[in-house]
């Protein structure tokens, strides 16, 4: 196989799908038995406005797959990175590498298990879910760069860019810029996931909030000296303390009328809880942030607060609704 893409939720099945569309030899490897089972029965569906389209894509669970692997796209939740990577590390062949397409900070994890070499890192704002075995919806395109950690240019960049085209990948000499400039992001995206209402609808309503949310991220990631790196709709640059209200209320304008434009209105985080019932990520990935902040004195009351709620209300100690958000705000 040319790739292996190690999770087959929204982020590893679109990718899976476009790869195979290109002509690509891909396997998919997914614990999910009835979604390994649906895409051999029936092939990978990407599921648009206008109709479904599928690919014939080879799948397989952990137990099935015994390698070599080569290159491997790793996409699973960050909670399960520590797993994966586990899984991957005798499998993966000499010269192999590991692309962590996932949110979060999951490089030096991976790094453990592989060694730092043979990691690449990615960024990634596609939207999509997975509604059924076997079927993802695509919610419309988002950003996609792929570098390696010590922002230098390679080859194997240059190829997996190639091939990940149709997905508008491009090549970074800063992931690291770019990570943490969707962990601000996402922590908007984390605080609209305690209601059921549109993204756009509650960070529009609630900004003071949304806007104070960023900025603590953003705090930890310039005592880190990180270059923040703009996205999509989503302009770091705007959010940063010596930033004027107009900019950050102007950049906030274009970012919810971008997200109105989305055909999916809600977070993953979200769907997790309100859909699927499961364990959210976002726990995983603002721990490292968390751990930042407190070695370098970072207040982080707001982020922590959200955090605080979303696990009651993922627990069922809570219900969701808005009235978290005015809570924090008073708060």
């Amino acid at each position: 196989m040319n790739y292996t893409v190690v999770g087959g939720g929204a982020i590893g099945g679109t990718i899976a799908f476009h790869l195979a569309r290109g002509g690509h030899r891909v396997r998919l490897v997914d614990a999910d038995a009835a979604h390994v089972a649906a895409v051999r029965e029936r092939g990978l569906v990407l599921r648009r406005a206008g109709g479904d389209d599928r690919a014939e894509v080879d799948a397989a669970t952990p137990e099935d797959e015994t390698g070599p692997l080569t290159k491997v796209l790793l996409c699973v939740k960050a909670q399960a990175t520590a797993t994966a990577a586990a899984w991957i590390a005798p499998r993966l062949a000499p010269g192999g590498y590991v692309v962590s397409v996932q949110n979060g900070l999951n490089e030096p994890l991976i790094a453990e298990h592989i060694g730092r070499e043979r990691v690449i890192g990615a960024f990634v704002n596609l939207f999509a879910d997975v509604v059924e075995p076997g079927v993802i919806r695509d919610g419309g395109p988002g950003a996609f760069v792929i570098g390696e950690l010590d922002g230098s240019a390679s080859p194997r960049v240059d190829h997996l860019v190639a091939d990940l085209a149709p997905l508008g990948a491009k090549a970074t000499g800063n992931v690291l810029g770019h990570l943490w400039s969707k962990l601000g992001f996402g922590a908007m995206l984390t605080a609209t996931a305690l209601a059921d209402a549109p993204m756009a609808d509650l960070i529009d309503r609630h900004r003071p909030l949304m806007h104070a949310l960023v900025a603590e991220v953003f705090a930890v990631a310039g005592r880190l000296g990180l270059r923040l790196e703009p996205f999509d709709a989503f302009e770091p640059a705007a959010y940063l303390p010596e930033a004027p209200e107009r900019v950050r209320e102007e950049a906030t304008d274009r970012l919810t009328a971008w997200l109105r434009t989305q055909p999916k209105d809600r977070s993953g985080i979200w769907r997790d809880i309100a859909v699927r019932h499961r364990p959210v990520e976002v726990h995983d990935h603002y721990r490292a942030v968390l751990a930042e902040a407190e070695a370098g004195q970072v207040d982080t009351p707001l982020l922590r607060g959200v955090l605080a709620r979303l696990a009651d209300v993922e627990a069922g100690r809570a219900p969701m609704g808005e009235e978290h958000l005015a809570a924090l705000e008073d708060a």
